[in-house]
């Protein structure tokens, strides 16, 4: 058995014991604020993700997120698909990100924009993505499942209904379509000028059907129409188009079948004419079919044959201007210029051209700005 301690000695080591006690409090206090901080370096997913999914079919659909992510780890945001001039796509998505797993399931509630030529109804997609990081750049990978979309009532379908596939994103720092408020009030990226939700152009051709998550582009009513320029005698078609606005039917020099030679109009000398295909046909008809390679942006264009003007300040839709043209073996070379009279409300002016001759077709995207016209060559070889 051992004395009790002095007095003064007991108070010493009861002062002792609380100051330790207070210590370790505050290092539990910091540990969990550390440890349970939902905005760890590196896995905030605030932001914009671009990217793209593959559906089961082998089909390639363009994709992009702009998500905000809250202290408790919930996920909101957009969701942008797009395939070419025949599909396009917003959703508004909600979902949560698990730190300690380091994925994110999010979920498409509903289609606020679609945009569709093939018809039929719509599909709502849900993500399984997991985040990683490989030096300075962020990833999203992982699978989706597809809904047909009800707008109303109970959805009795289920998630895999709408097809599946696999999805691949990564952090960037711009965005190809309109920048959410609420990414703009973080200053992630500066907020482009007239830039509302649209297709991003130059995307691939595809021939899914019902293609997941379609969203549609909004036409708005244009402001400050290009002045429409006026043509010089030299510029005017050497035959009349066909009536009606997309139409154009030219022969070359058709009267007497041999070179015509014309000034060059300013446009094409005081602009970069850069070839953008030559394309061999065999059969002397041809049909020219030009569409906006994207959401109707008020891309507006005016087409020349051979240094002539055929088509003026022609507004580019997902309905074609077509033009039709007459070759023949004495010149045996045509030129068939795209000018841009404006760029749109997303720059640069953007379209796909489909050449149709005989039983050949070819598809040629588009792309010229006020410094450069795009020039498409047609090489006439009879069988």
């Amino acid at each position: 058995m051992f004395p009790p301690p002095p007095p003064r000695f007991s108070a010493y080591l009861l002062a002792l014991n609380l100051m330790k006690r207070i210590a370790q409090i505050a290092l539990l206090i910091v540990g969990s604020l550390i440890f349970y901080s939902p905005v760890c370096h590196g896995q905030d997913l605030t932001g914009i993700w671009r990217g793209y999914f593959i559906s089961e079919d082998g089909d390639q659909y363009k994709l992009e997120f702009q998500v905000k992510q809250n202290q408790t780890l919930a996920v909101t945001g957009v969701s942008y698909s797009y395939l070419d001039v025949r599909f396009y796509g917003k959703a508004t998505m909600t979902g949560n990100y698990s730190r300690g797993a380091k994925r994110m399931r999010i979920k498409e509630i509903k289609t606020v924009e679609v945009k569709s030529t093939t018809g039929g109804g719509t599909c709502i997609m849900n993500y399984d993505l997991a985040y990683s990081k490989s030096g300075n750049e962020e990833f999203l990978e992982g699978t989706y499942l597809g809904k047909q979309e009800i707008k109303s009532g109970e959805n009795p379908f289920k998630w895999g209904d709408c097809g599946k596939g696999v999805v691949y994103l990564r952090r960037v720092t711009t965005s190809n379509f309109y920048v959410e408020p609420f990414l703009r009030k973080k200053n992630l990226t500066p907020p482009p000028a007239k830039r509302p939700s649209a297709v991003p152009k130059n995307d691939k051709l595809s021939t899914q059907k019902n293609p997941p998550v379609k969203k549609p582009s909004t036409t708005t009513p244009r402001k400050n129409d290009p002045v429409v320029k006026k043509a010089t005698p030299q510029d005017k078609p050497i035959t009349p188009p066909v009536p009606g606005d997309t139409l154009a039917s030219v022969s070359p020099d058709a009267s007497k079948n041999r070179p015509v030679v014309t000034n060059t109009p300013a446009v094409l000398k005081e602009r970069q004419n850069e070839l953008m295909k030559t394309l061999t046909v065999r059969n002397p008809e041809v049909t020219v079919k030009i569409y906006d390679n994207g959401t109707v942006d008020d891309d507006t264009i005016s087409i020349y044959l051979d240094k002539r003007l055929i088509l003026s300040n022609k507004r580019l839709t997902a309905s074609p201007l077509v033009v039709k043209l007459k070759m023949d073996e004495l010149n045996s070379t045509h030129e068939l210029v795209m000018v841009a009279e404006n760029l749109g409300r997303i720059p640069p002016n953007t379209s796909l051209m489909i050449v149709e001759s005989g039983d050949q077709r070819f598809e040629v995207r588009i792309t010229s700005t006020e410094q450069k016209n795009a020039l498409v060559r047609f090489r006439y070889q009879p069988d």
